[in-house]
């Protein structure tokens, strides 16, 4: 691996071993690394590390440390677990699972690259095991016995990781909102999330709870069935009110044979209304009760079989295979 002179420091004193880049974001760089230790020992993780100019501005690096401790605690199957945070020489780092497999933006491209629609189980799935991730994030009760109203706040195809043996993990907890944690948008005003995935209270600067993560959901359940985003505006004044006023497009429209199931759970997913919209956990059993009766059932193992049927170049690069 080519190394730069930013990589040469982030050796962390033998600690880690960096394998290659994995994603350069506005915030952190994430690499592909090995953490080493005595008598050969080698556990691949995923290494973030926050660029330089954030670290020293403090309402940043206060929101990546509390990310990783906010996290570290996140113990569910469908949450990135974190291992360590670290700080070498006034660089931070948070050490995390590392998941083999792409992410839901990468799935969502391919299908619409291939101009082949998302197996609407398949979608129904991922959907409902993100569901089972917000629903434990919501719920969650620090270790005192503290309940921390945790909202993730940034629930989007990039955050959705899907390994290749058909397991689905919610990422990135950089920006979640906690009750112990300090939160920038509420001392300084500015808007949290990608733009395109706010709900309508998210994209107001209003206070956000757990049904703000509902409706991002929900925006990202219309893209796996239509493979188009659901707000395509960029002018930051024509997004609000697409997001907060114009009429939702009609999935229908775009998806005429969705059973009407599918389509009730969208529509209270993407109630303006925060009242109207189903907890996490809701959402995901009415998805549930759907897969269930589908065959053959959408399980880790039918995505598991799906994804090199979009993916092989690339599951053929994992096995070492010409």
């Amino acid at each position: 691996m080519e190394t730069s002179a930013e990589d040469h420091i982030l050796d962390y004193a033998g600690s880690f071993r960096l394998l290659r880049k994995v994603a350069d974001g506005g915030m952190a760089t994430v690499y592909e690394a090995e953490q080493l230790g005595p008598a050969g020992f080698a556990k691949r993780v995923a290494l973030k590390v926050i660029h330089p100019q954030y670290a020293s501005e403090r309402h940043w690096l206060q929101l990546f440390i509390d990310e990783a401790k906010l996290s570290a605690n996140l113990a569910h199957g469908n949450i990135v677990q974190i291992y360590q945070l670290g700080e070498v020489d006034g660089q931070y780092y948070m050490a995390m699972e590392y998941i083999q497999g792409p992410t839901l933006r990468s799935i969502i491209d391919r299908h619409a690259e291939l101009q082949q629609a998302m197996p609407l189980p398949i979608a129904a799935y991922i959907a409902s095991r993100v569901c089972r991730a917000l629903d434990y994030a919501h719920n969650f009760v620090a270790p005192g016995g503290q309940r921390l109203d945790v909202v993730h706040r940034d629930v989007s195809p990039g955050n959705i990781m899907a390994s290749w043996d058909g397991h689905i993990k919610l990422a990135d907890f950089g920006i979640a909102k906690a009750r112990t944690s300090f939160d920038p948008a509420a001392e300084r005003h500015i808007l949290m999330g990608k733009k395109h995935y706010m709900s309508p209270e998210q994209a107001l600067a209003l206070a956000v709870d757990a049904r703000s993560d509902v409706f991002t959901l929900g925006v990202v359940l219309y893209e796996m069935l239509t493979l188009e985003p659901l707000f395509k505006e960029d002018i930051t004044d024509l997004l609000l009110d697409e997001v907060t006023v114009h009429p939702l497009p009609s999935v229908r429209a775009r998806v005429p044979q969705l059973p009407g199931e599918i389509e009730e759970i969208l529509t209270r997913a993407l109630a303006r209304d925060p009242n109207r919209r189903p907890t996490a956990a809701a959402m995901g059993h009415a998805l549930d009760r759907w897969i269930e009766r589908q065959r053959p059932v959408a399980t880790p193992d039918r995505l598991q079989e799906h994804l090199p049927t979009i993916f092989p170049t690339a599951l053929k690069r994992i096995s070492g295979s010409s």
